[in-house]
């Protein structure tokens, strides 16, 4: 564990130091709302946030009732580009992604929307949005290195894919920055900077994954994710469409996850425990142990 007081700590740095593996390692989460906020944002978004007041604890327990995580986007020269707020409504299921989209007049019809659908896989009644979404964390009052790591990898994105980019807040892993999700499909990547987040941008617009940097889908549960890595892994299948959860099961601590493939069915089996202790953010003043999942088996049935 590094002895670096605070100010010069860089956990993205610590991370790629001891080698630790990406996969499996994506926040755990099926329905985002995504609101536009030009910033500041401070630590936590939501609260510090320059929402109307009140507006942020409100959201907050709203999109907690229904299971929802709520993001705050904005465009990386901080403007925006018509009148009202943009919003998106992403369900993350791992076969049938959607997206929804608008724009709000007023801040405060954040709670007029149907949360409880967004949580349930429902369209809310915001517009289908058919597009994709590159959400890179630049979240620099949370944590430094999504700020040191995010922001040039949000300007080269921008450039290249000015429609689909937009800086988000904290998405987690921040030790992994740069940090980018990919929406509606639940996509984490990490570890990138901006050749290598051009690469996934452009494998994924092809319906390809990159495996070098992808932390996870959000729809699957850690262990799943790391399953299903290593699982194309070994079978080199980068096809976003390729792979089809049908079956998980959880016995003494091993996931047993079944994917279907080109009508095959491949059984992995993972081991999920806490290892070595570290400091997993920048701000962090305690240790944690670093999730470690080992893949036991692949077998074909």
């Amino acid at each position: 564990m590094s002895r670096l007081p605070a100010r010069d700590f860089r956990c993205s740095v610590a991370s790629a130091l001891r080698d630790e593996p990406v996969a499996g390692s994506a926040s755990t989460v099926r329905a985002f709302l995504l609101v536009e906020n030009t910033g500041p944002w401070g630590v936590d978004a939501l609260r510090d946030s320059r929402l109307p007041d009140r507006l942020g604890p409100a959201l907050r327990e709203a999109a907690a009732a229904a299971d929802v995580r709520v993001l705050m986007i904005r465009r990386h020269d901080r403007m925006t580009h018509q009148h009202g707020i943009r919003v998106f409504a992403a369900y993350a299921d791992p076969a049938q992604p959607h997206l929804e989209t608008g724009a709000l007049a007023d801040p405060r019809m954040l709670l007029d929307l149907d949360l409880a659908a967004l949580g349930a896989g429902r369209p809310t009644g915001l517009a289908p949005h058919g597009g994709s979404l590159l959400c890179v964390c630049t979240h620099g009052r949370h944590d430094a290195c999504c700020a040191e790591r995010g922001r040039p990898v949000v300007a080269a994105l921008t450039r290249a894919h000015p429609e689909e980019t937009w800086e988000v807040s904290h998405i987690g892993g921040d030790r992994f920055a740069g940090n980018m999700l990919v929406l509606p499909h639940g996509l984490y990547y990490g570890r990138l900077d901006p050749p290598t987040a051009i690469a996934v941008a452009g494998s994924h617009l092809t319906g390809h994954l990159d495996l070098d940097h992808l932390r996870g889908r959000s729809g699957f549960a850690m262990p799943v994710q790391a399953a299903e890595i290593a699982l194309r892994r070994d079978l080199a299948e980068t096809r976003d469409d390729a792979l089809r959860l049908v079956r998980r099961s959880v016995t003494d601590g091993v996931t047993r996850a079944e994917f279907v493939v080109a009508g095959a069915t491949y059984l992995v089996e993972v081991r999920s425990t806490g290892g070595d202790l570290a400091r997993l953010t920048c701000r962090a003043t305690r240790a944690n142990p670093l999730p470690h999942h080992e893949v036991l088996g692949i077998t074909r049935r």
